[in-house]
């Protein structure tokens, strides 16, 4: 633990979020700088999640979210190594209709950029030493946590125990603290499964991220840093584990075949990591003294590469709502402080859930009659500048009522 080794029967917190991934450190950071007594309790070893080959994916900030990050004092440590994506090309296939995003045509920053998970990582918990008012116990894990009127009493595997007003849980898509509340889920596994890995190629990508659709699911080019893209290749579950086994000619010469020729000669730098794709969303976002952010409350498909973005969208809300209602002196575990934030998140999220779910269906698959009106559909949103910008800035999670940080303002 951070600074102490470990945490002592009857310490006490104002917050404790439970799961160290992006999305929880995050929520620790935002209302620790907002002067919240915060702990933050990961399983995971810190050394271990900075190893390059804990986790080769990179993810997709849209700009709100850069707005947060920024907020939060994450994005000058990140902004060098984050590339921008100036621009977007959606192809199905080999269908000659597409549909084409581009900065300009709403406004002079990027749609968004690409920062892969490790630097993000560093950042985080760089920032996390910097913070007094923040506690970081890894790794270390929570066995249970009781919940009642009076607070939460938070129980360690360690036999320690800490005592909070609120109980956040970032403990990702299995979520026990979600499953030990009691709160249902509506869920699914795709016939899908995704592939990540980095290539470098010939030419530059000069800012574009590339979204092909092939029958098997998308297939995402999305710009890094130098001459590199970082690769989201969504294949049927059944074929993934033959491709992943390949040897590295092999494997370079399908991913080639799927890649294409446009930028040049291309050349897989990174490990192949892999992952099953699904669907999940929690019924409630709440339970009295719990809160769910992150992957503990909505998993959706990578075809928009939003989850992430969510999750942030989520931190951003909830520290809102808690920050405010401490300085109104309120209790901030209470069941209306609560109430508004799912209120605040559950449209947002379950539309776009819904909406990545569609498209996945729509496009993964080559039904002549369904790929023709897809294609038309893409066209005609191409040619609409009005609806387009409307995506676009949906894409950018600065749509309806976005919270503080989203908007570059502080908690």
């Amino acid at each position: 633990m951070t600074p102490a080794a470990s945490a002592s029967v009857g310490e006490t917190h104002e917050l404790v979020v439970v799961g160290g991934g992006l999305v929880g450190v995050s929520l620790a950071i935002a209302c620790a700088q907002a002067g919240l007594d915060t702990l933050v309790v990961d399983r995971e070893d810190p050394s271990v999640m900075l190893a390059a080959s804990y986790d080769g994916r990179a993810s997709a900030i849209a700009y709100g979210s850069r707005q947060i990050l920024a907020g939060l004092g994450i994005w000058e440590k990140v902004a060098a190594e984050a590339a921008p994506i100036l621009e977007i090309r959606v192809a199905d296939d080999n269908a000659p209709l597409f549909l084409h995003y581009d900065h300009r045509e709403v406004g002079e920053h990027p749609l968004g950029w690409i920062v892969e998970n490790t630097v993000l990582r560093r950042a985080l918990l760089q920032r996390v030493r910097e913070l007094p008012t923040l506690t970081h116990a890894a790794p270390q894990s929570v066995t249970g946590v009781e919940r009642s009127a009076a607070g939460a009493l938070v129980r360690l595997a360690d036999d320690g125990a800490v005592r909070a007003r609120l109980v956040a849980a970032a403990d990702g898509k299995a979520s026990p603290l979600r499953k030990s509340a009691g709160i249902r889920t509506i869920e699914w596994s795709y016939p899908q499964m995704g592939i990540v890995t980095t290539v470098r190629h010939e030419a530059p990508h000069r800012g574009v991220a590339v979204e092909h659709f092939l029958p098997a699911g998308p297939f995402a080019i999305l710009p890094l840093t130098g001459n590199r893209s970082s690769i989201v290749w969504t294949e049927r579950a059944e074929l993934a584990p033959r491709i992943l086994a390949m040897d590295a000619a092999d494997f370079a010469a399908e991913l080639r075949r799927r890649f294409g020729d446009f930028l040049g000669a291309v050349e897989p730098v990174g490990p192949r990591w892999s992952y099953p794709l699904a669907f999940l969303h929690a019924e409630d976002y709440a339970a009295p003294r719990l809160a769910l952010v992150g992957d503990a409350a909505h998993v959706i498909h990578p075809i928009a590469g939003q989850g992430l973005n969510l999750g942030l969208r989520d931190v951003a809300a909830l520290a809102e709502v808690v920050v405010d209602a401490r300085r109104l002196g309120l209790d901030i575990g209470d069941s209306e402080v609560l109430r508004r934030y799912e209120r605040w998140r559950r449209i947002d999220n379950w539309m776009l859930s819904a909406m990545t779910d569609t498209l996945n269906r729509l496009f993964s698959n080559a039904i002549p009659p369904v790929k023709a009106a897809r294609d038309l559909g893409l066209a005609a949103v191409n040619r609409v500048p009005p609806l387009k910008r409307l995506f676009m800035r949906h894409a950018m999670g600065v749509v309806g009522a976005v919270p503080r940080l989203v908007r570059g303002e502080a908690l």
